[in-house]
């Protein structure tokens, strides 16, 4: 009860405030008259006033920028108070805004003596233009609005018959009217009681809590179904291996009396050890009578074997699919973007991956062959970062498979689209790091080699990895990966030599850098530029030979033998040699090597989660967007396997770090 007492006027002042602010008069006369008669603690109603005096000033000033033309000022201050959920969903907010724009745009020939000032009244309809092409283009299906889409189109409007009416004293007259209802419902709709905020934060919380909690339950079952799984698997095998071994000892056993084992028994005992991991009828069409059969079985068993009947996906509607991405709201965009993602990079390599891709590239579903205005690949410019970082997600996923490299090649803006965003992206984001290594994978092709190295993008490579602390290890062994990839060529080599002496600082410093899976594309790229006389001549000036003796003390065999090769070319006289086939400029391959990676990083840090009873992944899309089964079976196009060179050799030809990861 004490504690009641103590914050007794508090709570009675919320509840007359949330009486009073649902209009409920009469009750808060007979509240206040009770909270009289017992004696009851009431401060003096302030509430009402209190909020009009807050809404008034910015209302008044609203309206005075009004009626004075002052557009910029107008505009700044509708922007600040009313809320973008107001402004973006509310119809009637669109429609006076449209208004107001006109309004705007037509104040100096309604209110100028004389002629209006050419270069305000241009700047004014320019500004009025510049709206219709954008927030303005939402009301040009509406037939009240379509007229005025001509306006700045038209040289003197006030003699138009279709705009006469806008330059009529009762026209602004009404506009005003309709401005101070909007502005009074709305200015007063904003101040929200304390008892309403303090059950929507409390029931948020709520919310939020309950989503952690069935979030964490979700991860906990799936985490038990694996673990359980994995639980009955291994005491399946652990009795296997015992009955097993417990024969192998008795048979060990007769063979120190002389008995022999034949290959029949060793035959059973290998089917029986091997059951789950191949088929009998391969292990009994086995020879076991040759030495070292056995162990090569056991060896094939560990190694990772070909998923067997692996299903394939369910077919999509990709034309619904590629509206949403457009057309959708934000975070449906998101979600979409990462349920193709997941598609792909989940999928089993094979033919069910094939199959996705094959769906993807022929239904279009980037819009690379497309010419539309409005197409899936200008996401990556949406003011959303959650769209561009689950756009560069996916982009990065189709190019991690050769085949996704030869659809997202055909579109001609793309490679420019994602060196703007590379520029333009904070280093530390997510979504730079996708656009980095999508441009990675991008420079195993010859014409995308060719165009990155015109556009200059060598020498902002250099400038990028001068500092390498703001760098994640990914970042950093894609940057450094491209760089080497575009330094094979003879025309990046001489891109090099142009600022030859900033670029051997910046390889000599990552000599010696403490992430270790660098240290192969910084020797090819050194390998490679020391094949130019000039650089070599700026590198032994510099002492560079020095250098890299200081590493071989240091280093691994591996590492010691390359250094080796660089020392040699940089004490070598020849000149450099234009006219080798593998570098000719000219020389334009239509085919490259099979560098089919798809690297964990592509899922990692997933920023969108679903809320209660909202549909991701595989479920959303099997759920909204199942289309008609298409799967046709396509005969994946023969690549290169990859040239293997000796590791004791620098790299000479471009490659992904995932692939060298898995090959090396």
């Amino acid at each position: 009860m004490g504690d009641v007492l103590a914050y007794e006027a508090e709570l009675l002042e919320l509840v007359r405030e949330y009486l009073d602010f649902a209009e409920f008069e009469e009750t808060v006369k007979v509240f206040t008259k009770e909270c009289k008669i017992k004696g009851k603690p009431l401060p003096k109603p302030a509430g009402v006033s209190s909020r009009e005096s807050k809404a008034l000033p910015v209302q008044k000033d609203l309206l005075t920028a009004f009626e004075n033309g002052e557009q910029k000022v107008f505009f700044q201050l509708w922007q600040e108070h009313i809320s973008s959920s107001v402004r973006d969903n509310d119809l009637v907010a669109q429609k006076l805004e449209f208004y107001l724009h006109i309004h705007f745009a037509t104040y100096l020939l309604k209110h100028s003596m004389g002629k209006p000032d050419k270069a305000e009244l241009e700047g004014r309809i320019s500004h009025f233009k510049a709206y219709l092409e954008t927030k303005g283009a939402a009301l040009s299906e509406t037939t009240e609005f379509l007229p005025f889409y001509a306006l700045p189109f038209v040289p003197n409007p006030m003699v138009h018959p279709s705009f006469k009416e806008l330059f009529q004293d009762s026209w602004t007259l009404d506009l005003r009217t309709r401005l101070e209802k909007f502005l009074s419902l709305t200015l007063k709709a904003r101040q929200t009681p304390r008892l309403l905020t303090l059950f929507k934060e409390n029931a948020q919380s709520n919310k939020e809590m309950l989503q952690h909690l069935h979030q964490q339950l979700v991860e906990s079952e799936h985490r038990t179904m694996t673990y359980l799984k994995r639980f009955n698997k291994m005491q399946a095998d652990y009795r296997n291996l015992i009955g097993v071994t417990a024969e192998l000892v008795d048979s060990l056993e007769a063979t120190v009396n002389g008995k022999m084992i034949t290959p029949e028994y060793l035959q059973s005992v290998c089917v029986r050890l091997f059951s789950n991991q191949m088929r009998q009828s391969v292990a009994h069409s086995i020879d076991f009578t040759r030495p070292g059969t056995a162990s090569t079985m056991l060896r094939a068993s560990l190694a990772p074997m070909k998923t067997q009947d692996v299903p394939l996906l369910p077919s999509l509607d990709y034309e619904k699919l590629k509206k949403d991405l457009i057309t959708g709201n934000d975070r449906l965009k998101a979600f979409l973007l990462q349920a193709l993602r997941w598609r792909l990079t989940t999928s089993y390599p094979g033919e069910q991956r094939d199959t996705v891709l094959q769906a993807y590239i022929s239904n279009d579903l980037l819009d690379c062959h497309s010419n539309c205005q409005r197409s899936v690949l200008k996401l990556l410019h949406s003011k959303s970062e959650v769209v561009r970082q689950y756009m560069a997600r996916l982009i990065n996923a189709f190019a991690s498979l050769a085949e996704g490299r030869v659809y997202l090649s055909q579109n001609p803006t793309l490679l420019r689209m994602l060196e703007e965003r590379l520029k333009a992206e904070d280093k530390d984001s997510l979504t730079w790091e996708n656009v980095l290594g999508a441009l990675q994978k991008f420079s195993l092709r010859r014409a995308l080699q060719s165009a990155m190295i015109k556009d200059g993008l060598i020498f902002w490579l250099v400038d990028v990895l001068t500092d390498t602390d703001c760098l994640s290890d990914y970042t950093l062994e894609y940057s450094v990966a491209l760089l080497m990839n575009l330094c094979l060529r003879s025309a990046g080599k001489k891109m090099c030599a142009r600022i030859s002496n900033h670029v051997l600082k910046v390889l000599s410093d990552l000599l010696g850098h403490e992430n270790h899976e660098i240290q192969p594309y910084v020797n090819g790229a050194l390998y490679s530029i020391l094949a130019i006389p000039s650089v070599r001549e700026e590198a032994r000036a510099m002492g560079m030979e020095e250098i890299l003796r200081c590493f071989i003390k240091e280093g691994n065999a591996e590492m010691i033998r390359q250094i080796e090769f660089i020392i040699k070319q940089l004490n070598s006289e020849e000149p450099l040699n234009d006219s080798i086939v593998s570098d000719d400029e000219e020389e334009e391959e239509d085919e490259e090597e099979d560098h089919d990676i798809m690297e964990a990083d592509l899922d990692k840090d997933e920023v969108l989660q679903p809320q209660l009873g909202e549909l991701a992944g595989e479920k959303l899309l099997t759920t909204e967007y199942l289309g008609i089964m298409t799967h046709t079976p396509k005969t994946k196009k023969k690549l290169f396997p990859g040239v293997h060179q000796s590791i004791d050799e620098p790299l000479q030809r471009p490659v992904t770090p995932g692939y060298h990861r898995t090959v090396y």
